[in-house]
């Protein structure tokens, strides 16, 4: 289908859906950089215009990406459930965007129904207070060994990730994080060297941690997800299963992964058995972005290709996932701008399509960013109802070198917005001695203690 428009004597021509969803997007660089993005203001606007007309059926009509060609899409089209989506099935995009806002129906019910093309069309014409709005309205729960996405709470992924790998350096961080109430969503380790010695070393420190002090969260070490196959094989202690995900079947490839892959890994760990309240042991990352790296976006826009990631996600049910917003850098999400924009987008669709949504609300060293944006970006994606966020010494990640948040941006988040750990978690703490019972830090006497204990770090099976 073709779509055009005339305006003031020009006439704008869309060959494509494809195209007009890439025109309709906010400006960001990655699509500039693709040569997708709307040339001016006015361009991108009678996109929108036209984009809130397309009917959301015309999405399964008129796939971005042929089904023979990407086994995304056919995950996407198979998934799809008619009767979750009869509710909206009448609606253009715009008339989709009013329907949200009026608060009406269950989203929980409706997300099976949305593909995640609609749901990236719908973002493309809603302002950022649309977005938190409807997101606000998500709520999706996870468990594993403790209970996420309730409501009035907010995790942290405690990530202590350092440079040389060194378990004392790494556990010194851990114990940083815990003092600070840091920790629930998972303690996540990014590794220096992905091999099977290190990481199983890695996965052993985390194992002994958790179990010494009885902490109700679960561990991860973000290695290639065939490096957690075979540990697995070798009996390592494996909580959560970890990968990196792309909305394109060649993108997914271009990461050394595909659904078949994916599946045995999920099946791995269900076996396992190591959730004491649940089996929900996913733990994906996505990026608007990765797929113009691979050169695998198929001329769709990074928005669009970020949303479709999500399908992928749903497809096994994750305890966690989050957009690393502003982590590639400037090229693809320029200026804090951009990246406040990427992130609210990227939360609202996850959540509209029934995921866990975290973020890692970063930016690189050499971006038009600082942390009064990424202070902005924190305290919107907590009014959205946000899964979880990152802990991190400093904000600084001194093995990945780009910044994030740290655990002092987790308590003034809680503490502003009244929102409180993991309940099994929260429990924990005060049990311990490092919140009281209004969940304020306490007065430190159990930080001796700790630090005390983790004195002893040669003891921990390393």
């Amino acid at each position: 289908m073709n779509y055009s428009a005339t305006v003031q004597g020009k006439s704008y021509q869309f060959r494509n859906l494809r195209t007009l969803m890439a025109k309709a997007s906010p400006r960001r660089s990655a699509d500039e950089l693709a040569g997708l993005g709307a040339e001016t203001e006015v361009e991108r606007a009678l996109a929108q215009r036209l984009l809130a007309d397309v009917s959301l059926r015309q999405f399964i009509e008129e796939p971005l990406i042929a089904p023979e060609q990407d086994e995304v899409s056919r995950l996407i089209l198979e998934r799809h459930d008619a009767a979750a989506f009869a509710p909206v099935a009448a609606l253009t995009v715009g008339e989709f965007r009013d329907w949200l806002l009026a608060g009406k129906g269950d989203l929980a019910a409706l997300a099976p129904g949305l593909m995640p093309e609609m749901v990236a069309a719908v973002s493309k014409i809603m302002r950022n207070q649309d977005l938190i709005a409807v997101a606000r309205r998500c709520r999706v729960v996870t468990r594993f060994r403790n209970t996420l996405g309730l409501p009035g709470r907010l995790s942290t992924r405690l990530q202590p990730n350092h440079p040389t790998d060194d378990p004392r350096g790494i556990a010194a961080s851990i114990l940083d994080g815990l003092l600070y109430g840091s920790g629930d969503a998972v303690i996540g380790i990014n590794p220096a060297t992905d091999n099977l010695q290190n990481v199983h070393t890695l996965l052993n420190l985390l194992d002994d941690i958790i179990s010494r002090y009885e902490i109700p969260t679960q561990s991860c070490v973000l290695a290639h997800v065939t490096t957690s196959i075979e540990l697995m094989r070798r009996g390592a202690p494996v909580d959560l299963v970890f990968q990196s995900i792309a909305g394109t079947e060649a993108a997914n490839r271009s990461f050394g992964i595909d659904l078949s892959l994916l599946r045995e890994a999920k099946a791995m760990a269900e076996a396992l058995g190591r959730g004491s309240i649940g089996n929900q042991l996913m733990y994906f990352e996505t990026g608007q972005g990765s797929a113009l790296s691979a050169n695998a976006h198929h001329d769709i826009d990074a928005q669009t290709c970020e949303a479709r990631a999500y399908a992928v996600a749903r497809e096994f049910s994750p305890l966690l996932v989050n957009t690393v917003v502003g982590f590639i850098g400037p090229e693809y999400l320029y200026d804090g701008k951009q990246i406040i924009r990427a992130g609210l987008e990227d939360h609202f669709c996850g959540k509209l399509l029934g995921l866990p949504m975290g973020c890692d609300i970063c930016y690189t060293n050499h971006a038009e960013a600082d942390q009064n944006d990424m202070d902005t970006l924190l305290t919107l994606l907590g009014v959205a109802g946000c899964n979880y966020i990152m802990g991190i010494p400093g904000a600084d990640d001194i093995m990945l070198a780009y910044q994030s948040t740290s655990f002092h941006d987790a308590l003034y988040l809680r503490e502003v917005l009244g929102l409180r750990p993991a309940p099994e978690f929260e429990a924990w703490l005060q049990a311990i001695g490092i919140f009281d019972q209004s969940n304020r830090l306490g007065d430190g006497r159990q930080e001796t203690r700790l630090l005390s204990d983790f004195g002893g770090l040669s003891e921990l099976t390393v």
